[in-house]
């Protein structure tokens, strides 16, 4: 049945072609579009995860890692006195504008923190040292941040918010969801940049649990001690500013509809073509009844077409991401393929294309084996 249904498709190879490039449209469609949203997902929460504290204490009702809202810097000593707690610090996470040497202006989040080695943070260092940060009016900036400062060097100077700051190292990595550049600061310089918001106030504690701590008890007190502050463990707070950002922005309808227009493409094509082809074939089809085979067996024959088309149309659109993946890292894209992702997406071409071939089935179904000695 395997020859059989080969030949038919070999029959018209450029329509067979024709048949594999949609197919494979339409899949790359889903892997590319999928993978992209992951990774801005990733971005939305990269410095959650890297950044190595087991609880994250915000404002009240703060929606993501991005949108900090101030809140007394003094709570942090309540935090530290609690037991079961190894170190806690203020971050703060706010916006600056940047004055370019061009004379245009560009924002940037900044990440401010006392002590960074600390915290493991920022994980990826192409040159600098963080703990350097607390000597002087310095900035360290991840590389992404050419894209939108034009090129720069350590030894070179910017100014933020009306302050000349000195670059002392560049990180790697570090991404923000708004596609803000990312820097690193000291702490008290952090809060001079926004005197206004910042003086006396930040907007996250971090927190990092002894071992052997019972997270549970430790975040109880901490809600005891302040009840107008929010509490996450790590995984919860990257959850919730990814899920800000999938309902805020659309995202979740734009990749719903993506997948759907994917799937009606391929759907289509290769309906379209089945059927085609099935037309043309009727009299192998009543060849393969007159000699015993039933419905079951034609069936089989077109669904095998239609899984040779999902196949090949999959393997194109997974070497088309693949190929696509470091050029689109080199504008700071991420698309992100996963086994997981790359596995559902061929689980769902080989269903969609079987689902399409069923359209043919009733073509053959009421097909009588006697077509073969009318032609």
């Amino acid at each position: 049945m395997i020859d059989l249904a080969l030949k038919m498709l070999l029959d018209e190879k450029a329509r067979f072609a024709a048949t594999v490039l949609g197919v494979g449209f339409a899949a790359a469609l889903v892997l590319i579009q999928v993978g992209l949203f992951f990774g801005l997902l990733e971005n939305a929460s990269i410095t959650i995860e890297r950044l190595d504290a087991d609880l994250w204490i915000t404002a009240r009702n703060t929606p993501n890692v991005d949108f900090g809202n101030p809140f007394p810097e003094s709570y942090v000593q309540r935090v530290r006195s609690i037991p079961g707690v190894a170190r806690a610090d203020n971050l703060i996470v706010w916006y600056a504008i940047v004055a370019l040497p061009t004379g245009a202006k560009e924002s940037v989040v900044y990440y401010g923190l006392e002590d960074f080695p600390a915290w493991r943070f920022p994980w990826d260092l192409e040159s600098g040292n963080p703990a350097d940060l607390r000597r002087g009016r310095y900035v360290m900036l991840d590389t992404s941040a050419e894209r939108r400062f034009g090129p720069f060097r350590a030894g070179d100077y910017r100014e933020f918010s009306g302050q000349r700051l000195k670059i002392i190292g560049r990180t790697r990595g570090a991404l923000s969801f708004t596609t803000s550049p990312i820097a690193f600061l000291n702490y008290d310089l952090a809060q001079s940049l926004a005197p206004y918001d910042l003086a006396g106030r930040t907007t996250f504690i971090v927190v990092r649990l002894q071992p052997g701590a019972d997270a549970v008890a430790v975040r109880r007190a901490i809600r005891d001690r302040l009840p107008y502050n929010d509490v996450y463990t790590r995984d919860e707070w990257a959850a919730r500013s990814r899920g800000y950002w999938i309902e805020s922005t659309g995202l979740g309808l734009t990749l719903f509809l993506t997948v759907a227009l994917g799937a009606l493409v391929g759907v289509v094509i290769v309906a379209q073509t089945l059927y085609a082809s099935t037309t043309e074939h009727l009299t192998d089809f009543g060849t393969v009844k007159a000699l015993g085979g039933g419905n079951i067996t034609v069936y089989g024959i077109i669904a095998e077409q239609a899984s040779y088309a999902a196949a090949l149309g999959y393997g194109l659109a997974l070497a088309l991401a693949c190929a696509l993946a470091p050029v689109l890292a080199r504008l700071d894209m991420k698309l992100i393929v996963s086994p997981m992702l790359a596995g559902l997406v061929y689980v769902g071409t080989q269903a969609l294309c079987l689902g399409a071939a069923s359209l043919s089935f009733r073509k053959v179904a009421s097909l009588d084996p006697a077509i073969v000695f009318r032609r």
